[in-house]
């Protein structure tokens, strides 16, 4: 068994990738077959699929046109094979997106029929539909990794350390679509929800999902570009680049192939894990937060059982001074105890259950500026648990196996991910069914189901953003690990980052007001075009009185358009500064650049958090009263609370989310221009 993982450990990652891809057609089949509901229903639907496809379309033609500048500016940079690489990253992840996100906005009607028959059917339709998305994540991530290194080894006789490196193309190509997919989505989503939120809830005091809004359809929309494509791209990339980076390290570290096939063989096994995990999602109870958990901890069991085999067989022949395979295994337990701990702290410090979603809802009754206090309170003090966690992570993994450890370990922690993006695109989907049962006058009933769903849905997308960001920084960590390796390899140099450097401390400071002035550009974007729903919603109302009593119809597509338009134009000055500053500053100073980086993990890691946890208190905070806390709809801390969660709205979902994907970006952009620096 040994020899056979070393000899056909690719073609074991194949198989495993195309069994999720599997599962993936074979549960949307199973979906599509379901009753989609009435005409009304299906007629709601159909307008959120259009804008969502709509919308993606345009996306992928403006990132497809920088992405042919950079595919052609690769192969003198470089060569062919990175180029072509890149190309296979930038298409699978924009298949994973576009594929995943097209099954959401089918399965959200079907899961609002489905709740006419009680929660338990309602979570089964939910869930799979978020798991096709989850499992095309990684089945493609895997087999564009896998597939194009056995394709460089076999049929190009590239060696392991050429076809590797010709990977970090992949991973770029992935990460562009990441950004842009993540920052495009955050601010089309945002911007329609904001904009929502001020004229219909604030202006005009009708439900969040009201179909005489104008805004509605856009919002609902905006649910699937944005936490549905852009979640997928996010992870779809993290997985693909840490894979990539962990198997790099091992060709630089140990001269042994076993060690470069290992994280694929992680990766195939816990794609069975996954799977046989999805089959446990299920309530008899109604309690849905714990049906979802329950799959994801059981696969989390069985992967970490799969893993001692499979490092017994494939990393016990090391010799030397390697770490032994059980010191490597149990790094990999370090991996997947990230993630349980990353679940518990972002449940937290977002969930309505705990104390610092209570304490802002509380706030909330002494006005909004009391809240926005309590609000960002919460997402400063939310930073601190997963920096210790992933300090000790670093600590206890680099202890047993050094640096490689590390890459094991967020190897393990990223092997879950086709649950993970299940988790998160089960919020979306669950949003959705709700605006459809309001929009659609369904029976109080369904919306007694719809409406607990939404709210475990809006907690499971804060979790899964915990997750990502966690993954992030450990996974950017690794890929300036290889950057140093690579730079020190190829520029036959020995280099040193110490603060007393000018050109570290230059660095550093320029790394950290990468993240600042992304962030602020991102959340300017949110601002503008939730600006112009405001006016195009105030614009409808007013020329359109009857919209308020059922007598005129209102213009949805408009406010679709407005958001396209404001998403594509805003989002290519942001994600294109990971790429630019980083060329210029590499080609000014290799030390300078290597500051900048580690400026971008620390800052990016704390603003993301801070971002997305602050968000989430928010957002929970405001459906907390609207559950009846603290004077419920209507109050005047209802009002407050709206204020925070319309502020929180560009915190969580566009800028915090689109940090992770800028970190990897600047650190892959600094692997692929050593020969330029050195």
């Amino acid at each position: 068994m040994s020899d056979f993982l070393s000899d056909h450990g690719v073609l074991v990652a194949v198989v495993c990738a195309l069994l999720a891809v599997v599962y993936g057609v074979v549960t949307t089949r199973q979906l599509l077959a379901l009753s989609p509901g009435n005409e009304v229903m299906q007629r709601l639907s159909a307008a959120i699929q259009e804008g969502a496809q709509a919308y993606l379309r345009r996306q992928y033609t403006t990132i497809g046109i920088v992405g042919v500048v950079l595919f052609v500016a690769l192969i003198p940079l470089q060569d062919i094979y990175v180029a072509v690489g890149f190309a296979i990253g930038g298409l699978a992840s924009a298949a994973a997106g576009f594929i995943g996100m097209n099954v959401s906005v089918r399965s959200n009607a079907r899961v609002a029929e489905a709740a006419r028959g009680g929660i338990s059917p309602a979570l089964a339709v939910a869930f799979r539909g978020g798991a096709v998305t989850g499992m095309l994540v990684v089945g493609l991530a895997l087999l564009g990794v896998a597939g194009y290194y056995g394709i460089l080894v076999n049929l190009f006789d590239r060696t392991s350390q050429e076809a590797v490196y010709a990977l970090v193309g992949l991973g770029f190509g992935g990460s562009l679509i990441s950004v842009f997919a993540r920052l495009g989505g955050g601010i089309f989503t945002k911007g329609a929800d904001v904009g929502a939120d001020i004229v219909g809830k604030i202006e005009a005091g009708i439900p969040e999902d009201d179909p005489r809004n104008p805004a509605v359809i856009a919002d609902n929309v905006g649910d699937n570009v944005g936490d549905c494509a852009g979640m997928a791209a996010d992870l779809f990339e993290t997985y693909a680049v840490t894979a990539v980076a962990v198997m790099l390290l091992g060709v630089l570290t140990f001269q042994d192939e076993a060690v470069v096939l290992f994280p694929l063989v992680m990766g195939a096994v816990s794609i069975v894990a996954s799977i046989i995990g999805a089959f446990f999602v299920r309530t008899s109870s109604g309690n849905v937060e714990r049906a979802l958990y329950q799959g994801t901890l059981v696969a989390g069991v069985i992967s970490a059982l799969l893993f001692i085999p499979i490092t017994n067989w494939m990393m016990s022949d090391l010799g030397g001074d390697a770490p032994s395979w059980t010191d490597i295994y149990f790094c990999s337990l370090i991996g997947l105890g990230v993630t349980g701990a990353l679940f518990v702290i972002t449940d937290y410090y977002t969930s309505t259950r705990f104390a610092p979603v209570k304490s802002t809802a509380k706030a909330s009754e002494t006005g909004h500026a009391t809240n926005i206090i309590q609000g960002l309170a919460q997402g400063l003090q939310a930073t601190a648990a997963p920096a210790i966690v992933i300090v000790l992570a670093i600590w206890g993994a680099s202890e047993l196996a050094g640096i490689y450890g590390i890459a094991v370990a967020v190897m393990a922690q990223l092997s879950l991910c086709g649950l993970i993006v299940a988790l998160d695109a089960f919020g979306p989907i669950t949003d959705n069914a709700g605006g459809i049962a309001e929009m659609a006058n369904m029976p109080e009933d369904v919306r007694n189901v719809t409406d607990p769903l939404d709210a475990v849905g809006n907690t499971t997308k804060a979790v899964t953003k915990g997750y990502a960001i966690g993954s992030a920084a450990l996974a950017a960590l690794v890929l300036f690990a290889a950057f140093k390796i690579e730079l020190e390899e190829k520029g036959d140099l020995v280099v040193q980052f110490v603060l007393d450097d000018p050109h570290v401390l230059m660095g550093l400071l320029i790394g950290g007001m990468m993240v600042c002035l992304f962030a602020a550009l991102s959340m300017e974007a949110v601002g503008r075009a939730g600006a112009a729903v405001v006016e195009e919603v105030r614009r409808q109302f007013r020329e359109k009185p009857g919209i308020m009593d059922g007598t005129e119809e209102p213009e949805y597509g408009q406010c679709v358009d407005i958001v396209t338009k404001a998403a594509q134009r805003e989002m290519i000055i942001p994600s294109l500064i990971p790429i630019v500053v980083t060329v210029i500053v590499g080609v000014l100073s290799v030390t300078m650049l290597g500051g900048m980086l580690i400026g971008v993990i620390v800052v990016g890691l704390f603003f993301a958090v801070m971002m997305t946890s602050g968000g989430g208190a928010w957002d929970n905070a405001k459906k907390l009263i609207e559950d009846g806390a603290h004077g419920g709809k209507g109050s005047d801390a209802h009002a407050a609370s709206v204020t925070g969660d319309t502020v929180g709205d560009p915190f969580k979902d566009t800028a915090g989310p689109a940090i992770n994907p800028m970190i990897k970006v600047a650190n892959i952009v600094a692997l692929l221009i050593i020969p330029l620096i050195t």
